[in-house]
């Protein structure tokens, strides 16, 4: 953390200190939301820390080097603050937090103590704990690029840089029917091929699940029109007429690439990479002995 804050180290060589603690949680929707154990709400920073949640946190884990720090909070589920079903609909997955030490009677002495994100969420009997990871933690994940055939990228990405608010890739249209927040219909989707959103991406744009989405497994049409279907199951009600968009699929392949999207300068794949049977050929077997090249 930066230097410690000299008004709250002054209060804290104190005989009485006032202090608290507070959470601001940034949800990926952008969603600002603030917490804090006092009996009365504080602000700081543009953010109300409401006193009504009922939330509070256990030590906070720290240490020197890459180790990931950690902590938990918990608090009294409500309409009002955190609510049970957009725990359940994955709102609060990978929501950043700050957690600050507060003198309450001056909220200028304070300090940042933690700084992270959410992990698992746990939830009984009208309350739930949330793991806290430090943003060291991140670095426990896997990065760069694999050497495969497959690009490598996801459409409209950095690295694809395919432009998804281009037109005929993408299409809004009002949900007719739902099967097991998976299925979903439509009489038709005019101008755009079969299995044109395959591998793409299903996105809610109205309704209680409004801000989530999920991959598109499937793009088939019947007698009844078109069928978009999803690998999971979205974590939240859908209903006839609520708003989806629906984002044009890339199967990775280095063909689709250029015929589909018309982007193969940013094909992020290695199209050429020799399979294993071609390594494993001897000389012998391979029927032409001139020292060239065998993949012409």
């Amino acid at each position: 953390m930066s230097e410690f804050n000299e008004g709250l180290k002054a209060h804290l060589q104190t005989t009485v200190t006032t202090t608290c603690r507070c959470w601001v949680l940034v949800r990926r929707d952008g969603e600002v939301m603030g917490f804090t154990d006092h009996d009365l709400p504080l602000e700081f920073e543009g953010v109300t820390f409401r006193a009504d949640t009922g939330l509070s946190a256990l030590a906070l884990q720290q240490s020197t080097g890459l180790s990931v720090d950690n902590t938990e909070a918990m608090g009294a589920l409500s309409d009002a603050a955190i609510r049970e079903d957009d725990i359940e609909a994955g709102r609060y997955d990978g929501a950043e937090v700050q957690a600050w030490l507060v003198n309450w009677q001056n909220v200028e002495e304070r300090q940042l103590q933690f700084r992270g994100l959410i992990g698992e969420m746990r939830r009984q009997g009208g309350a739930f704990e949330a793991e806290l990871r430090g943003l060291t933690d991140v670095l426990n994940q896997p990065y760069g690029r694999i050497y495969q055939r497959p690009c490598g990228a996801v459409l409209g990405d950095r690295a694809c840089g395919f432009d998804l608010e281009t037109p005929a890739y993408f299409a809004e249209c009002a949900v007719e029917g739902v099967e097991e927040r998976r299925a979903f219909r439509f009489a038709a989707l005019e101008g755009y091929a079969a299995e044109w959103f395959q591998f793409g991406v299903l996105r809610v744009l109205s309704g209680k699940a409004e801000g989530l989405s999920g991959l598109i497994k499937r793009d088939s049409e019947d007698a009844k029109g078109r069928l978009i279907e999803l690998w999971h199951p979205l974590r939240a009600e859908i209903r006839p007429g609520d708003l989806l968009r629906l984002i044009a699929g890339c199967d990775k392949r280095s063909e689709t690439c250029r015929k589909k999207f018309d982007n193969y300068l940013n094909f992020q794949g290695f199209p050429d990479i020799p399979g294993d049977d071609w390594s494993v050929t001897d000389p012998t077997r391979a029927g032409r002995l001139n020292g060239k090249s065998r993949r012409r």
